[in-house]
């Protein structure tokens, strides 16, 4: 075999290696980006039903609120600090 056809030969195996071990880590870095994605998917998902259990929560008590205490809508604002202050003129 000649020094050329050597040369080729390393070079085509170390090309074809070097070629192999890319795709394997572009592969795994592709496989772990997607699990990170899946990670905030379960996440925002946990929150979101954290945040529904708070909401139901709130509207138990509004509706235990509600039938303790008599509540009734006003229109206008007329509470008293609403009122001109008296100069006593």
């Amino acid at each position: 075999m000649s020094r050329a056809s050597k040369l080729t030969l390393a070079a085509t195996g170390l090309g074809t290696a070097g070629i192999i071990w890319f795709v394997h880590w572009a592969q795994e870095a592709d496989r772990a980006a997607m699990h990170r994605g899946v990670e905030r998917d379960m996440e925002k998902q946990r929150i979101r039903q954290e945040r529904q259990a708070e909401f139901e929560l709130q509207k138990r008590l509004q509706e235990e609120y509600l039938k303790l205490q008599t509540v009734s809508t006003t229109t206008g604002d007329q509470s008293p600090s609403a009122q001109p202050p008296n100069t006593g003129t």
